[in-house]
């Protein structure tokens, strides 16, 4: 299944999570993102979420893009793991996906996503391996890797792995220059390049003279600016919103184009 224009994320939405996921599916969302990572995502809450939009008919499981993510030890609560610490790595990558699987109440997920590099880099091959066994035995659509900034550690997963990265999932902000490098190597490979935290950590470039204006011109928030813009330069935003009106107007970004030149001026916030 093609991976949709947004998705919805689940992090950090603790006890409302089954709502909030259920509320997203209704308005429209066909794509979320979580995590077996008790610590900041309850991935066993939006299994639930997803149950009852199939109980209710909202929406079907086959046409759902479902992604999650194996978290290493060092992004975990120790004393709230989906595995034990004295496992090995691979042991670690199993139990955290059959954890996800029964969480989600699917046998198939579509994206499955190493949720930050793992070292060294032999150790990382050893998950890699085991991830890609997923896609062997017909449980997994994609592959992926979230909050990698550095293009070296990507570059060496491509060129080693037998089944390469489709996805590259990152915080989009300035402090990693936009992950310019990264997103070059993904257009130039066809990864999909996923953006997170788009709106919170870009406060300047939601109220920049460039979104006012567009706002304006074509009667949609400044989110929906941005977000459309991102699309237009080939990356699948997260939207985490808690808000029904966001959602709604979030998810027709799709009904307007943006024209060369106003990509570009947004372009340049980038710089």
């Amino acid at each position: 299944m093609k991976i949709p224009n947004m998705i919805y994320g689940t992090a950090w939405k603790k006890e409302n999570t089954t709502a909030l996921v259920f509320e997203a599916l209704k308005q429209g969302f066909r794509a979320v993102d979580t995590a077996c990572q008790p610590r900041h995502y309850r991935e066993d809450l939006v299994g639930f979420g997803l149950q009852k939009a199939y109980d209710n008919g909202v929406v079907k499981r086959e046409d759902l893009f479902i992604q999650t993510k194996f978290t290493p030890i060092d992004g975990q609560d120790k004393n709230n793991m989906p595995y034990l610490e004295s496992d090995e790595i691979e042991i670690q990558v199993e139990k955290s996906f059959e954890t996800s699987k029964k969480n989600l109440k699917t046998n198939f997920i579509d994206a499955y996503i190493l949720h930050s590099p793992v070292y060294p880099r032999s150790k990382l091959q050893k998950v890699w391996q085991k991830m890609e066994g997923f896609v062997d035995a017909g449980e997994v659509g994609y592959l992926g890797i979230s909050n990698c900034y550095d293009l070296d550690v990507l570059v060496y997963i491509y060129n080693n792995a037998r089944i390469k990265p489709s996805i590259v999932q990152n915080r989009f902000y300035a402090q990693s220059g936009y992950d310019k490098e990264i997103r070059a190597f993904c257009n130039q490979n066809e990864i999909k390049y996923e953006s997170f935290w788009s709106l919170t950590a870009n406060p300047d470039i939601l109220t920049s003279a460039i979104l006012q204006t567009l706002s304006q011109k074509y009667q949609r928030g400044v989110a929906e600016i941005f977000y459309r813009f991102l699309n237009h330069i080939n990356i699948t935003p997260l939207n985490g919103t808690t808000s029904t009106k966001h959602m709604i107007e979030d998810l027709k970004i799709g009904e307007f184009e943006l024209l060369d030149i106003e990509i570009k001026e947004i372009y340049k916030l980038l710089d």
